[in-house]
């Protein structure tokens, strides 16, 4: 009994250490045990650490690890170079749960890691989600079409500053703009002046249209990008014609995303089971 007690105790140890062969474990590719070559720790700042299927920055979301989380890291390959908060390098990391990081990100002692064999850079691509999910978990502060805002073609999310903005659903980023009549969307705006700030558009199956504004800074995607659902897109400002940050979340029937084909966003993802609020 006192052994079973041991490692039953030893097996939860080393769950709660945090050791990423992944923090969607669940979802993670199946795979044999791997031999890992070091620890690693991500540092971002603050931010979550986005892990890719593939060594790369417009590679598909396959998960975070939150900052100061702890990375298995199994190899690295040499690939897109990135400027992180550690480093800037080409380098990028596999992790046990055959995921990829920037190594920019990632503080680590000195420790011999292998280069990964060229097989290992790629992933099989992902099954295509089918979910919905909110941009962001925020309630909601002004709605479509109201009888004081006619033209409101969207709905507005009263997210905080700085709030991740995700891909409400999986396809292809069609417009990355900065749309102020100051033609500066890199400060806060304010009701005088018009456009939606810095904003991005997704289209997805069916022609549908999404779109996200009043983004902070330049968004963290480019056209002709394919996102996955829940890949980040930006972070919530007030630029453009705002008096607040928050997220201005519109849903379109066609492209190109028009008044006329905007389409109430709270009965949208309602029927696709991701109600907004």
């Amino acid at each position: 009994m006192k052994a079973r007690h041991q490692r039953r105790i030893a097996a939860t140890l080393l769950a709660a250490a945090g050791l990423f062969t992944g923090a969607l474990a669940a979802t993670a590719p199946a795979a044999a045990a791997v031999k890992v070559a070091g620890v690693g720790t991500a540092r971002t700042g603050g931010t979550a650490l986005n892990m890719r299927l593939t060594p790369a920055a417009a590679g598909r979301l396959a998960g975070t690890v939150p900052n100061g989380g702890k990375l298995s890291i199994v190899c690295q390959v040499r690939a897109e170079t990135i400027r992180g908060t550690v480093r800037t390098t080409n380098l990028w990391d596999r992790l046990a749960n055959n995921y990829w990081v920037a190594d920019a990100y990632v503080a680590r002692a000195v420790f011999p890691i292998p280069t990964c064999p060229k097989t290992s850079t790629t992933t099989p691509p992902p099954v295509v989600s089918k979910t919905w999910i909110q941009p962001v978990a925020a309630s909601i502060v002004s709605g479509f079409h109201t009888p004081t805002r006619p033209t409101h073609d969207g709905v507005d999310l009263g997210a905080a500053r700085n709030t991740p903005i995700r891909a409400a659903h999986g396809g292809t980023v069609i417009r990355v703009v900065c749309n102020a009549s100051t033609n500066n969307c890199d400060v806060d705006g304010s009701r005088s002046i018009s456009g939606c700030g810095w904003y991005v558009e997704v289209q997805h199956e069916l022609n549908y249209v999404t779109r996200y504004c009043h983004m902070i800074r330049r968004p963290s995607v480019v056209v002709g990008q394919t996102v996955a659902t829940g890949q980040l897109l930006g972070y919530v400002g007030s630029s453009g014609s705002s008096s607040g940050p928050h997220l201005h979340f519109e849903v379109h029937t066609g492209t190109p995303a028009t008044h006329a084909n905007a389409t109430d966003p709270i009965r949208f993802m309602i029927a696709r089971g991701a109600p907004l609020g």
